[in-house]
């Protein structure tokens, strides 16, 4: 089956730099070519064997390409081709940074009398349908050249299994919130073993504690939610370009209901997900 990866984005995110890398990896690109010459250059692909994977970048510099490029995609998909299409993305100051630099024009520079800041606005407003329906969006703006590269190879070469980095934590709220965590989540709600007086000295990965905190029907209730939750989001931030994911699980002192919670909440995304870790933050403190 023929792979046919089209490449697009806003301008200033690093299309040039991602299709150096697929040419690096066996694809055969095209860089700016017309929405309307895409069925036409297929048809002279499938004449060759020798042209199993291909690549096509397309934009705003393709006149026409936002009235016909979902059409042309769509009719490519079935049996025959594996389509993909993924979208580079960037903030705004981060692209005019980089147009001071590079002292390039936008495309839609003179249409605004030069002002690229009201360029840049105007092509992701046009770009916005293309956006939304692509199949990942990478946002290059804090992504070093290697770190683009790697996103693509996860995209390309692995699994969205193998993208995502979750990292499930437990912490106690009188030692503090942690700064990078994604998701703060409190369960000091639940019944705490702490008053429990032979439980007291034990953790939540010791299992008297831990059937302690899943005998009672909330705690169960309570990471079902949070499973069903974050597996519904997790798909969501890796197609959004998001790699890593910090879940944080806090009760007073981090010792029993958050690191029982954390430990169960691990073992569930490690069924889903290939890169899980978890830690304790707080266990040993007394």
């Amino acid at each position: 089956m023929k792979e046919i990866i089209f490449l697009t984005g806003v301008s200033g995110a690093g299309k040039s730099t991602a299709m150096s890398f697929m040419e690096d990896n066996g694809y055969y690109c095209i860089d700016n070519m017309p929405t309307e010459l895409i069925p036409v250059f297929i048809e002279l692909m499938e004449k060759s064997d020798s042209y199993n994977k291909i690549a096509i970048v397309t934009d705003v510099r393709s006149k026409g390409v936002f009235n016909a490029f979902t059409e042309a995609v769509e009719n490519l998909k079935g049996d025959e081709y594996k389509v993909g299409v993924i979208f580079l993305d960037i903030k705004n100051h981060v692209a005019l940074q980089r147009y001071k630099l590079t002292r390039r024009k936008h495309p839609f520079a003179d249409k605004f009398s030069g002002s690229i800041e009201d360029a840049l606005n105007y092509e992701k407003e046009v770009l916005a349908p293309i956006r939304q329906s692509a199949d990942y969006v990478i946002d290059t703006s804090d992504l070093s050249t290697q770190q683009l590269r790697q996103r693509l190879t996860q995209i390309l070469l692995g699994d969205d299994k193998k993208v995502m980095n979750i990292h499930v934590m437990s912490f106690g709220f009188k030692h503090g919130i942690p700064t990078d965590a994604d998701f703060v989540l409190d369960v000091r709600c639940l019944p705490n073993p702490y008053w429990i007086e032979e439980l007291r000295p034990k953790t939540g990965l010791d299992k008297e504690v831990f059937d302690y905190v899943f005998s009672f029907e909330d705690a169960e209730t309570l990471l079902k939610k949070l499973e069903d939750l974050l597996d519904f989001l997790n798909p969501l931030y890796v197609k959004e370009g998001k790699s890593q994911l910090v879940v944080a699980i806090g009760c007073t002192g981090g010792n029993h209901r958050s690191v029982a919670i954390a430990q169960a909440l691990s073992k569930h995304f490690s069924e889903k997900w290939d890169n899980v870790t978890v830690n304790h933050r707080d266990i040993e403190r007394r």
